[in-house]
């Protein structure tokens, strides 16, 4: 069973359900789109872009502020900060909120998986090797795949989260 959780001014909207592991699966729907369960290396293709046009710092300022107010819990003031936010990036505000509003979802569940260590730490390297380090979308995507949480976390920590 999916659980909505917000909807955008184009008709989108985004949605909990069941997935490969879990019911944190985030699904995507929009307009003359199938619905589907954007992947990580997807919305990290879309930073670049967004940072190409409006900056590395500016980008990554928004993203932390957004993690620093993640938690394990659904937070609906967080969603409307997240729109109030983005709505700065004029033509691009729409995309660039429901990309936000992903990972965003993307870090509440990975708070809430059973023996996930790192929680939403994990999302927040892969934003930062995209942006800084600039791995490219794939590489950060699949970074932490079997590697060990002590040895990732001594990564995070060496990045200052």
């Amino acid at each position: 069973m999916a659980t909505r959780v917000t909807d955008f001014s184009d008709g989108s909207y985004l949605e909990y359900a069941r997935g490969s592991f879990d019911e944190w699966c985030v699904y995507l729907s929009r307009p003359n789109t199938a619905r589907y369960a954007p992947r990580d290396y997807q919305y990290f293709q879309r930073l670049v872009n967004y940072v190409s046009k409006y900056g590395k710092d500016a980008i990554y300022q928004d993203f932390v502020s957004i993690y620093n107010k993640t938690t394990k819990d659904l937070d609906n003031s967080t969603i409307q900060y997240i729109k109030d936010m983005t709505s700065k990036y004029g033509v691009d505000a729409l995309d660039i909120a429901i990309d936000f509003t992903i990972i965003y979802m993307g870090m509440i569940a990975e708070e809430n998986k059973e023996n996930a260590i790192l929680g939403k730490r994990v999302k927040r390297l892969g934003v930062y090797q995209t942006i800084y380090d600039e791995l490219s979308p794939d590489e950060a995507a699949n970074f932490s795949r079997g590697k060990k949480w002590r040895e990732l976390d001594a990564i995070c920590r060496g990045r200052g989260f």
